[in-house]
């Protein structure tokens, strides 16, 4: 543990928080401005040494206290360091049941042998092998068949042919019959003799293409035969192989749920009551996920409630390589991870002294609120949801999620959202179904919504429609910008309430709800920014608050299907 000084005051910019099992209490461990500071010396120290350079992971610090009351700092790592289970300098892994242990080795070891087994089966050569014959057969195939398609037409072009003619002279021989009864018998046979002739004559012909026909077919046939000698040896080796990858892969799920079995019971996890519980109780399903109790904030929090250690702030980063899905960025801090760490949390911080955030802040007022929706008042400069990093944590749903889950209510989330610089009516659903009815009517353009802004300037039209497409172009966000290929369709109604001090004062209807679609409609449509918009306008004085409120709102009661209409008065 190294020893550390604590600032006098201390910024909370998140809340690691669980459910505690026994009494449904929630539980919190703050990440501080000093436990980031803290975390990224470490992050920059860790940079200077090749040693540490590892694929990307989850690293933490927590400060803790001991029983003199001094102040220290542990650090984690999340699986293996550099294929490391045990690192000096850093916490030790959460000990397991020795036997229990060897096991879940021996079993993983199992698991993979099976994984290289069936590597092996899907990469031999007969596979490739295989698929080339394959593909030449194919190719060859394709061949015969526009050669016997080509000569096929050749024959059907000759039969007709054949038939026309044999029509043609037997139309002559019609004609001629008229006047048989004038010629004489000698000249009746020739003319007998001549059909004959060319009926026999078109007889052989067309059985000379029948043979063509027969031809062809039979060496299509041949071709496959002598194809099938080539390819249906290869063929059942790798249907053997395929059947064997397909009893491998049975074993390895078998082997995957024992070996989730043993993990249930390796593991065994103590808390700041001094209780502890295997992984499997904890999680309390079937399935749990490779590595839990590996990640930091589990090793973190065991290590300090086994050593009599009282946690105080934490703070776990991304260290090394992005993740794939570009999810976790070095160097950001990021929340206990929902798959491993967070069923856990709960637990593990059983025992500790309950914190109280937002002693300081103004409250947000609340204009309507029932068992199914909380509709408030949100000030200017608050976010809607919180984001990331310490500057961007408090929002209306970090406080409004505190409130409900101090009163056991643990669902909580807004349906809509303002501008961070935005005033106004804001709704929040208490129930997953209220939240699923509001967010259809919101889609759905149901919700009737009105704003009242002032912009930095007079215009000359007293009312009227603003119909411009918005794009969010990657390159320039936050800002959004008028586009005719990319944008969205984008509709707002305006109408002047008054002319005050060379400002004016306007309605607002929007049609559609884009990102910063009333400050960009009345931007580009109406030619003048809204007062005090420090993205779209030219700010002299920054402490003027963007003049846009959300004043009036109307919707069905996701409840009771009654008319909901909700008004605030503007603060400008």
């Amino acid at each position: 543990m190294s020893l550390v000084e604590i600032e006098e005051k201390e910024v909370i910019t998140y809340y690691y928080e669980g459910i505690c099992p026994k009494t449904g209490i929630t539980l919190k461990l703050p990440r501080t401005n000093l436990a980031e500071k803290i975390a990224l010396n470490l992050y920059h120290q860790l940079k200077k040494i090749n040693f540490y350079t590892v694929k990307g992971k989850m690293l933490g610090i927590l400060i803790v206290k001991d029983n003199q009351g001094k102040i220290g700092v542990i650090k984690a790592f999340s699986g293996l360091l550099n294929s490391q289970k045990e690192v000096n300098g850093w916490v030790s892994q959460i000990s397991s049941n020795s036997v229990i242990a060897l096991a879940e080795n021996l079993t993983i070891k199992q698991l993979d042998n099976i994984k290289n087994e069936i590597i092996t089966l899907t990469n031999l050569s007969i596979n490739q092998e295989y698929l080339q014959l394959n593909i030449e057969y194919e190719s060859q195939w394709q061949e015969l068949k526009v050669i016997h398609n080509e000569r096929k037409k050749v024959r059907d072009k000759k039969r007709i042919l054949y038939v026309n003619s044999l029509q043609n002279h037997q139309f002559i021989i019609v004609l001629v019959t008229e006047f048989l009864s004038k010629l004489s018998q000698k000249s009746r046979d020739i003319i007998f003799y001549y059909q004959l002739l060319l009926e026999n004559n078109l007889d052989k012909k067309l059985y000379n293409l029948q043979q063509e026909s027969r031809k062809d077919d039979w060496e299509r046939r041949n071709f496959k035969y002598k194809w099938q000698e080539k390819l249906n040896p290869l063929k059942q080796v790798i249907n053997q192989n395929s059947l064997k990858i397909q009893q491998l892969k049975s074993q390895r799920k078998e082997l995957s749920k024992q070996l989730q079995a043993q993990m249930q019971t390796a593991y065994t996890i103590t808390n700041f009551k001094g209780d502890s519980l295997s992984v499997g109780k904890l999680f309390n399903k079937t399935f749990i996920p490779t590595g839990t109790g590996d990640c930091c904030a589990p090793k973190l929090l065991h290590y300090a409630a086994t050593n009599h250690l009282q946690p105080l702030a934490m703070a776990e980063f991304w260290w090394g390589e992005n993740s794939p899905d570009g999810e976790k960025i070095e160097g950001n801090f990021y929340p206990a991870c929902e798959e491993r760490c967070q069923p856990l949390m709960g637990f593990l911080l059983s025992g500790l002294p309950t914190f109280t955030p937002f002693d300081t802040q103004e409250s947000i007022p609340i204009i309507y609120e029932d068992d199914w929706l909380l509709v408030v008042n949100k000030p200017s400069g608050l976010l809607s949801v919180s984001g990331r990093g310490r500057e961007n944590f408090d929002s209306v749903i970090s406080r409004f999620s505190q409130i409900s889950r101090d009163n056991r209510n643990h669902y909580i989330t807004t349906v809509h959202r303002l501008d961070q610089d935005t005033s106004g009516i804001l709704i929040l659903a208490k129930t997953k179904e209220c939240y699923v009815n509001l967010s259809r009517q919101f889609a759905q353009r149901q919700v009737k919504k009105v704003y009242e802004a002032v912009l930095d300037g007079l215009i000359s039209t007293s009312e009227g429609m603003i119909n411009l497409p918005l794009w969010s172009n990657p390159l320039t966000r936050p800002r959004q910008e008028v586009n005719y290929d990319y944008g969205k369709p984008s509709v707002t109604h305006f109408q002047v309430m008054g002319i005050e001090n060379g400002h004016t004062r306007l309605q607002l209807k929007p049609i559609t709800g884009r990102t910063h679609q009333l400050r960009i409609h009345c931007l580009e449509g109406l030619g003048i920014a809204i007062k005090g918009d420090r993205l779209y306008g030219k700010l002299e004085d920054n402490k003027i608050r963007l003049h846009l409120h959300a004043r009036e709102i109307n919707f069905s009661h996701p409840q009771t299907q009654q008319s909901l209409s909700l008004k605030t008065l503007t603060p400008f």
